[in-house]
């Protein structure tokens, strides 16, 4: 999917660099496959914030994704290919030959009319998803389980893909975008091909409202704060911080908050970090 740079008519155009939509085929969802949701603006079930600069944006409706690709050996035909609000990469109607129709995420290069199928023993070809066991080494896939059942996990945003790098009869070896390196269930689904919209990153947002219309609320920065707000705050001059912390003491410089005694940590291979020498 190209970009186009927008003629600066108004300040906010002026380094726009937006998407191009040439590739989706409707401008509205399949309404049964649609519900509302609902926008907590940061806050949890008591109302306090426990995420700050959140809030607003546009109203939205959810599209349905299956993630699962659990329709075993039914072939589906493309129907369209959508945009979708909720999430970077595009998304495409299929309707399978019972007649039942569903949404998946669509890899590249996916096309209207095109066919395809989710089985043990389908072809690695685009657009399907069958177990990592079943494919070839070096298949790159999206929409990654990582526990059999539970639905694609890793990546599924615009542009990703992952790439299998080795197998064996209970787990295989795959090669994430970040590059970390990590084991998953061998029986694990996953879609042949990268997620659509691989542009996505060259885009900029040209205004601090396009921000807000994604519900992304403005950032101050600790030392421009009064003592009394944030524990950078405050001082003679202008202060750098120095010692970069939370508004409640935390440190924020790059602490481990990761819990490496959870079960995914052990299958992690290679991790997306080195430690300096």
């Amino acid at each position: 999917m190209p970009t186009k740079q927008m003629k600066p008519v108004t300040p906010g155009q002026r380094h726009r660099i937006a998407p191009v939509f040439d590739e989706i085929s409707v401008d509205r969802p399949l309404k049964s496959l649609t519900k509302g949701i609902g926008k907590s603006g940061g806050r949890n079930n008591r109302g306090r914030m426990t995420s700050r600069r959140r809030g607003g944006g546009h109203k939205r409706k959810y599209r349905v994704i299956d993630f699962k690709r659990n329709k075993l050996d039914i072939p589906a035909k493309v129907q369209t290919i959508e945009y979708d609000p909720n999430r970077t990469a595009r998304i495409a109607l299929l309707a399978y030959a019972d007649g039942e129709k569903r949404y998946i995420l669509a890899p590249n290069k996916l096309q209207v009319g095109d066919t395809v199928i989710s089985s043990e023993k389908a072809a690695p070809e685009i657009g399907n998803a069958l177990p990592l066991k079943s494919m070839p080494l070096g298949t790159f896939v999206h929409n990654v389980e990582m526990q059999p059942g539970k639905g694609g996990q890793l990546c599924r945003s615009a542009g990703t893909v992952a790439q299998l790098v080795a197998k064996t009869d209970r787990k295989a070896t795959v090669k994430l975008p970040s590059g970390e390196v990590r084991m998953v269930p061998a029986h694990c689904f996953a879609t042949v091909g990268a997620t659509s919209n691989p542009d996505h990153f060259n885009t900029t947002k040209g205004k601090a409202g396009r921000s807000r219309w994604l519900g992304r609320r403005p950032k101050v920065r600790g030392v421009a704060m009064n003592p009394v707000d944030h524990p950078m705050g405050g001082g003679e001059g202008k202060a750098s911080g120095g010692h970069p912390r939370s508004p409640w003491g935390q440190s924020a410089k790059g602490k481990k908050t990761r819990n490496r005694k959870k079960l995914s940590s052990k299958f992690i291979v290679r991790r997306r970090k080195t430690k300096k020498s």
